[in-house]
């Protein structure tokens, strides 16, 4: 089992496409679109298609998760299925890609509206409020508010909320507990481990990501929707020990990244951050790019730090591209908030710290991303001044410092202090399996999981 988080869009042309878009799929589950996704845009194998290839797909691979995305991508290109929430519905659905029809032990666990159920009574906390770290500084101008709310503080009137937002469920912890009870419901519908083969399920539990999001880390939402958690996955594991039998299983659990503190925490506290005005600064950016070349929105966005410019334009006024990167790279350095920006082509010659140059480097694929990379300052993110919550995506260490545990089958207690990446996670568990690593993998096994 893994839980995970992704993230992402993909450039191609002057378009943007969502990462699991796919039209020439349907939904399954729902009568709105939220269904017409695939894996059709990931490029290559993932540690469950090569377990999938080493077991003449005896294996069965089912993904899970409120996000379709999370859901989909590392269930990878041949799973047995994938399954994500739509919250027009408020049910699980999935895609033709997998399937013609839910099955029926989906159809049951739609039809007791859990959703509607776990937002039927007020979020408080599950401990005394004065137990928690954060218990003196509830009401905090830089946290969001759910709508209608007057301040973001405990209690939170879930049934009022849910009744005009359908989306709020993500942003509780019971999001979490809804993906906990539909993967039991999947281990029992598929019989997972008890097969021919080794099964593998995918399980990413969005609603921390949503809750830090809208709240940032310091908040007491935060810590509370990571306690239920904790709670969650006892459960979960307790059952997996009963089904499987404890030993009989192999987790790991991970995440795709960290999260900066909220802005305005940073700065009540006499910390150094900012908001970098991505939209501004597009807008100005291309006012300078046409007074250079006589071109109006020569830039599409800056979406994900990197500049995407409209290659269409570039090709029908005959453009030099070196100059118009040249010009870009020049007015991109005098704005506030970034402290560099980098032609990624040329990124060899930039005088670039190599921790960050190679990270660079490993999130550049040109026929989808933009040529050039901006590094914003310290704390700096996209966003209003003004704004509440907090995101990721960033080099820092406090975006890419994250958890690693595995627990279960052939993992023997201890600690390893070696450095790790998350890219020595599929090789990792190639090696325990015995079967090939994804055809894109650059990782390396970490060795001290392997009695080795």
């Amino acid at each position: 089992m893994a839980l995970w988080e992704t993230t992402g869009s993909i450039r191609l042309q002057a378009n943007s496409w969502y990462c699991t878009q796919d039209d020439s799929v349907q939904t399954v589950g729902a009568t709105d679109d939220a269904g017409k996704m695939s894996p059709h845009w990931l490029l290559t194998t993932t540690i469950t298609d090569e377990l999938r290839l080493a077991t003449q797909f005896q294996s069965r691979v089912v993904g899970i998760s409120l996000k379709d995305r999370a859901a989909i991508l590392p269930a990878g290109h041949t799973p047995t299925a994938a399954f994500w929430f739509d919250d027009a519905s408020g049910r699980f659905i999935t895609s033709t890609y997998y399937m013609q029809q839910l099955p029926a032990w989906v159809q049951r666990f739609n039809a007791r509206n859990e959703p509607g159920q776990l937002m039927s009574k007020p979020w408080n906390t599950l401990y005394p409020i004065q137990r928690y770290t954060r218990s003196t500084a509830d009401d905090v101008p830089w946290e969001g508010k759910f709508p209608g709310e007057q301040a973001p503080v405990f209690p939170h009137n879930l049934p009022a909320i849910y009744a005009h937002d359908r989306e709020a469920l993500r942003y509780t912890p019971f999001g979490n507990t809804l993906t906990l009870d539909f993967a039991r419901a999947a281990v029992e519908g598929y019989r997972l481990g008890r097969g021919p083969a080794t099964d593998f399920l995918t399980i990413n539990c969005a609603s921390t990501d949503y809750v830090g999001h809208m709240f940032g880390p310091n908040a007491i939402e935060t810590e509370d929707t990571y306690l239920r958690l904790d709670r969650d996955l006892a459960a979960f594991f307790h059952f997996l020990d009963d089904y499987v039998g404890k030993g009989n299983y192999l987790v790991f659990l991970t995440a795709d990244h960290g999260a900066a503190h909220a802005i305005g925490f940073m700065q009540a506290h006499h910390l150094p951050a900012g908001f970098l005005e991505a939209g501004s600064i597009t807008r100005a950016l291309n006012q300078y790019l046409e007074q250079r070349f006589g071109v109006a929105s020569l830039v599409l966005s800056l979406a994900n730090e990197h500049v995407n410019f409209r290659d269409s334009l570039i090709a029908a006024h005959h453009l030099d591209e070196e100059a118009l990167i040249q010009a870009t790279l020049s007015f991109l350095r005098r704005q506030p908030g970034i402290e560099m920006a980098v032609d990624i082509r040329h990124i060899g010659d930039a005088p670039i710290p190599q921790p960050v140059k190679d990270m660079i480097i490993n999130g550049y694929y040109a026929p989808r991303t933009g040529p050039i990379a901006i590094i914003p300052d310290p704390n700096w993110f996209n966003g209003h001044p003004g704004g509440t919550g907090t995101t990721h995506g960033l080099w820092n260490p406090y975006d890419t410092h994250i958890p690693l545990i595995f627990m279960g089958w052939h993992i023997r207690h201890g600690v390893t202090h070696q450095e790790v990446y998350m890219t020595d996670i599929a090789p990792t568990l190639a090696a325990l399996l015995h079967i090939q690593m994804p055809n894109g993998c650059v990782g390396k096994p970490i060795i001290p999981l392997l009695g080795q």
